[in-house]
């Protein structure tokens, strides 16, 4: 056995077991809303009769409502010293949404579950990642970071790929399958209630008052305002995955196999998460980020000048392994890039600024579509991405000051 093999075991060993409790609770909550986000947009476009612009339009919205929502439950956990309760609510307001799925019998109440839903999601997410950051080991941060999200996918692999066998089972009744889909949110808030465990909060950590207040907003630091505005840039080039289902259907997916489309990025995504996280604690964080640029960039030339449904195969799965690259070790920079006693506000800050860019990216990746098809979208993306590469080196410049001083 090498010295490399060995140290694998290590890593999993090191990684505590409230990181393993978060990721199985992100598991569950993915599979529930992945069950019915597989199948979503198809629903509204084929059912109810939408637009695409409208689908990138409900997807922006949707996301940059649980972006906004961040801000205050990160700065809020910030100011509480407390981040389970925060993140413990936000899983139970998702699970207690998930039923407005089956009943909703318009578009008016699609719009208002999958709002709810995401401001459930907005309450939990940076009180998550910063409880992460505090109880991740600092020599175990990318790793811990890419296991939490390595499960996380998981779900999200597992979701579609049970909206299949259900559509299948089910002969296409959506209600059906949103139903079912309520039991593992339900599982998922039992779960963090009962095994995700807090740590204290060190006695000689400075206490926050006003998280949201400019002068603190400063302390978080030129570095870490890059890294935000970098993850900013390269989210325009990442719009919903919505538009990965829509690319399927219009080569000619049959509808009962329209999840697989998710399915097939999520196990890339969740196959190299966790390694590439472990890896970016040995080797350069901005390198590896570098790779997972490239990817997209190649995802979207394929996904542009797709002709059949193996080239659109190839480019859900580039997409999936650009996300494995890239996710984890944004997290991992805003951990190591912010104080600790304002990482809930670092967290809930970056969550704003790319969900604001995920917003102005569905709806112009929808308007694009509806005017012109598919291969403007995706070759847009592409010019973002080489955007974002420029600015990498940007922050490798501020990173080799910051370890100069």
């Amino acid at each position: 056995m090498t010295a490399e093999t060995s140290a694998r075991p290590a890593i999993r060993q090191g990684i505590p077991a409230a990181i393993w409790a978060l990721g199985f609770v992100s598991m569950l909550m993915d599979i529930s809303s992945e069950m019915i986000h597989a199948l979503l947009p198809v629903y509204m476009v084929t059912v109810l009769g939408t637009s695409a612009l409208t689908v990138g339009i409900i997807e922006g919205i949707a996301e940059a409502t649980a972006s906004i929502t961040k801000v205050f439950s990160g700065a809020l956990s910030d100011w509480l010293g407390k981040r389970k309760f925060l993140a413990a609510f936000g899983y139970g307001l998702a699970a207690f949404t998930k039923p407005i799925f089956p009943l909703a019998s318009s578009i008016e109440w699609l719009i208002a579950a999958r709002f709810i839903d995401r401001v459930g999601k907005g309450i939990r997410g940076a009180p998550r990642d910063a409880l992460v950051a505090d109880i991740a080991p600092p020599h175990l941060r990318g790793a811990s970071f890419g296991l939490r999200q390595s499960l996380d996918t998981i779900g999200a692999f597992l979701g579609p790929l049970i909206a299949i066998g259900l559509m299948w089972l089910t002969a296409d009744h959506f209600q059906a399958v949103f139903w079912i889909a309520v039991i593992p949110a339900f599982l998922s808030v039992g779960l963090i209630l009962v095994a995700v465990k807090e740590p204290e909060r060190p006695k000689e950590q400075r206490r926050v008052r006003m998280p949201l207040h400019r002068d603190e907003l400063r302390r978080l630091g030129a570095t870490y305002w890059w890294v935000v505005a970098v993850a900013a840039i390269f989210t325009l080039a990442r719009f919903s995955e919505a538009f990965l289902i829509l690319r399927a259907q219009s080569i000619g997916l049959p509808l009962a196999l329209i999840p697989i489309v998710l399915v097939i990025m999520s196990l890339a995504y969740s196959l190299s998460a966790y390694p590439i996280g472990a890896l970016s604690d040995r080797v350069n964080r901005l390198t590896v980020l570098a790779i997972g640029l490239v990817l997209l960039f190649l995802a979207d030339l394929v996904l542009a000048f797709a002709t059949d449904i193996v080239w659109v195969g190839i480019g859900v799965v580039l997409w999936g392994l650009h996300m494995g690259f890239t996710q984890g070790l944004l997290a991992t920079m805003i951990a190591e890039t912010a104080p600790a006693e304002l990482c809930g506000t670092a967290f809930g800050m970056f969550n704003l600024m790319t969900g604001v860019a995920l917003l102005v990216a569905s709806v112009v990746a929808g308007a694009l579509w509806d005017m012109t098809g598919p291969q403007s979208t995706f070759l847009a993306g592409a010019a973002f991405t080489v955007l974002t590469l420029a600015g990498l080196f940007v922050i490798r410049g501020r990173l080799r000051e910051r370890a100069n001083a």
